[in-house]
């Protein structure tokens, strides 16, 4: 079986949704799934330099290959003639395409080029159908879902939703979709030194509970309740330390305005902001943390959770994440409507149980190892592959 994943950009950092398509590469490749990623060099919207990276040459990674092609002439919206050349070309080679975001040109393009070579095609919007993520630039979305996305849709052997939330409030433009709900895996690197080592230029008190945020600075992010929640928690006397990692180069503005939100809090002198994290830092962190918190508006499905929940952390969560659901279900720590007073009592809660916390992070942990683990994601998504062929032939 030859399967293309095509994706607007991925980061040589492992995380976000290069995590996914690597992760998922790599497990079908173990499997003897022939897969070839197509990408563009871009590195990010705005700011930075495109990937140092060959072009438009197989690069062998862990067990599959990716196709790097040049970004231009728009690096915002990422756009490549010479990627949809090559596919254009090469199509007849493949028997699926899995296509990763919507209302991205290389995307939108690259499925309509597959429709057109009659190669099936598999989208993955994530979460871009959902009414939130719809409402930013509603009136362009419009338009843009009506001449491109809508007969994309059309002609897509599935919709890949990551979650049964997302596959429940996701718009389809009035087309019935063939829906495939497989969730992303969750992989962690293994740590070389104990994560108290590893952090030790954090200045990380060991006597007193860590609560770590760790995704991207953005608005959808719920940052604007998790703050004055947590300065809630703090009036209350409970003791705690709170880590604030990551970035977001394409907003440095609002980025800087919640650091500076934190600094002229009470929240301030008991705060760590360590920046972007990857790696054993990351891995330490979540290891490290007493409870991951996040109060997310929406999110198709909140892979930092999965991540905080393999590493054993509890978790802290508004239903705006979308795999909540498995978080209620494993036991794994605490869900709420994501308002200021439900995600500050949570808090309280978690901070003056530790036994409790400790018990939610195991369960946590057991769910996720058996629920995220890319080889078990791969034998159900290369079964669906060999159904979607089948009866694109029939």
């Amino acid at each position: 079986m030859r399967i293309l994943q095509i994706i607007p950009s991925i980061s040589l950092v492992y995380g976000g949704p290069s995590q996914m398509i690597r992760g998922l590469s790599a497990a079908l490749g173990k499997l003897g799934v022939e897969v070839t990623i197509l990408t563009t060099n871009s590195n990010g919207d705005s700011g930075q330099e495109p990937l140092d990276v060959p072009l438009d040459i197989p690069v062998q990674e862990n067990g599959y290959q990716v196709r790097y092609f040049p970004c231009s002439p728009f690096r915002r919206y990422k756009f490549s003639l010479d990627l949809l050349n090559w596919l254009k070309k090469h199509a007849s080679e493949y028997d699926l395409a899995h296509i990763h975001a919507l209302f991205s040109p290389v995307s939108s393009a690259s499925a309509t080029v597959a429709r057109y070579q009659k190669l099936p095609y598999i989208l993955r919007p994530l979460g871009t159908l959902d009414p939130a993520d719809l409402n930013k630039k509603k009136q362009l979305k419009k338009l843009y879902a009506a001449l491109l996305e809508r007969p994309n849709i059309a002609g897509a052997a599935a919709i890949h939703f990551t979650s049964q939330e997302e596959a429940r409030i996701s718009e389809r433009f009035g087309v019935k979709t063939n829906d495939l709900v497989i969730p992303l895996g969750v992989t962690l690197p293994e740590l070389t030194q104990t994560p108290q080592a590893i952090l030790s230029h954090l200045e990380i008190k060991s006597d007193v509970p860590i609560i770590l945020f760790l995704s991207r600075i953005e608005p959808k992010k719920g940052l604007d309740i998790l703050i004055p929640a947590l300065e809630k928690v703090l009036k209350t006397g409970l003791e705690f330390q709170f880590i604030l990692a990551g970035s977001n180069p394409q907003d440095p503005e609002y980025e800087a305005k919640i650091k500076q939100k934190i600094q002229q809090s009470p929240l301030g002198e008991k705060t760590i902001i360590p920046g972007f994290v990857t790696g054993e830092i990351k891995t330490a962190l979540l290891k490290k943390a007493d409870l991951f918190v996040l109060s997310s508006y929406y999110e198709n499905f909140g892979i930092a959770v999965a991540e905080a929940m393999v590493a054993g952390t509890p978790v802290v969560i508004s239903k705006g994440i979308y795999i909540w659901e498995d978080v209620e279900k494993a036991q794994g720590g605490w869900v709420g409507n994501g308002n200021i007073d439900e995600i500050s009592s949570l808090i309280e809660t978690a901070l003056t149980n530790p036994q409790e916390r400790q018990r939610r992070g195991l369960n946590a942990q057991n769910y996720a190892l058996n629920y995220y683990s890319w080889d078990a994601i791969a034998k159900q998504m290369i079964q669906d592959y060999q159904r979607l062929i089948f009866n694109s032939k029939q």
